[in-house]
């Protein structure tokens, strides 16, 4: 994956694959960004105690099965600090949670046994409907708080573009945007609206960037 240079800001942004030693600094941001996800709020039982316990082992066990499945995880970087990431399941293996049994022990732990079997279901239920064959799955994104709305999320995308590139056999990404404003954003980078999913109470559109779009 090539280093980037904004010509407009004459900054140094590059995207780079992650490595085992960056996942601390991956599951801090992810954290940030999805502390408030409608979809993990309910998941993890926000009025419960223990909340920001159970997202953190979620998303700390996520990397992990991420990295020793050895799919696809981008860190964008401005100089050297991390300021986006993204988690992609690649169409090379089965990209339902099933796959990662050690995963789903190491949530049961962690999170607790209703936190997995949610997550396990809203999984199946969106990639249930991608209407394709063979696909990659956004499974995570995220800019640093401090940077967004300042093009970084354009550049992230842009590397997962290159990973699409990367794997010949793949028809397009696939996301599960939760809220209004990643729907937009998502729009805004060529993703299409396929429909509307519900997932326990909480409402959210799956959208999918189709290769040559």
């Amino acid at each position: 994956m090539s280093d980037a240079v904004s010509a407009e800001s004459n900054l140094d942004i590059r995207a780079t694959y992650l490595s085992a030693e960056e996942l601390r600094l991956a599951a801090s941001l992810l954290f940030q960004s999805y502390h408030d996800d409608p979809v993990f709020l309910e998941i993890f039982k926000s009025d419960k105690e223990g909340y920001e316990q159970r997202l953190r082992a979620s998303i700390r066990e996520e990397l992990t099965a991420f990295m020793q499945a050895k799919q696809p995880m981008v860190g964008l970087y401005l100089g050297e600090s991390m300021v986006g990431v993204a988690c992609l399941n690649s169409p090379d293996d089965s990209v339902t949670s099933e796959r990662f049994w050690h995963w789903r022990l190491k949530m049961l732990l962690s999170a607790g046994y209703f936190s997995t079997k949610k997550m396990i279901e809203k999984e199946q239920k969106v990639m249930a409907a991608v209407p394709l064959d063979k696909f990659h799955m956004l499974s995570f994104i995220a800019i640093h708080p401090l940077h967004q709305h300042h093009g970084f999320g354009q550049h992230l995308m842009a590397a997962v573009n290159t990973v699409l590139e990367e794997h010949g056999d793949s028809e397009g990404v696939a996301v599960y945007a939760t809220s209004g404003k990643f729907r937009r954003f998502f729009e805004e980078v060529n993703y299409q609206f396929v429909k509307d999913i519900t997932v326990g109470q909480v409402s959210g559109a799956l959208m999918v960037y189709y290769r040559n779009t």
